[in-house]
């Protein structure tokens, strides 16, 4: 993950977003890998994750915790969003900012 974390500081700082990247995610004894893309507005930025083919928005709250954003209209038609993974996603996007 430390290659993870210095590319995601690069960009941080560079403001370069066009790059995706791939995001190792330990869940449920598998090993799982995600799209993630950074995003940069202003003073702040978001990741945008492919979770199963749906596009997920991780920001920062106001405590430096993560949250997943998703469009309502993407919530009704897929149920089946699994909370927990979420969760654990958020929590590896901290571990390689922090």
């Amino acid at each position: 993950m430390d290659d993870l974390s210095e590319v995601c500081k690069i960009q941080l700082q560079t403001e370069k977003m066009d790059e995706q990247f791939d995001l190792p995610v330990q869940y449920k004894c598998d090993q799982l890998i995600f799209k993630g893309t950074l995003i940069v507005h202003g003073y702040t930025y978001k990741f945008n994750v492919d979770v199963n083919g749906q596009t997920i928005v991780f920001e920062p709250d106001e405590e430096g915790n993560y949250r997943a954003v998703i469009n309502p209209i993407d919530l009704e038609s897929n149920k089946n969003i699994d909370i927990e993974l979420l969760k654990k996603i958020a929590g590896v996007l901290w571990e390689i900012v922090n």
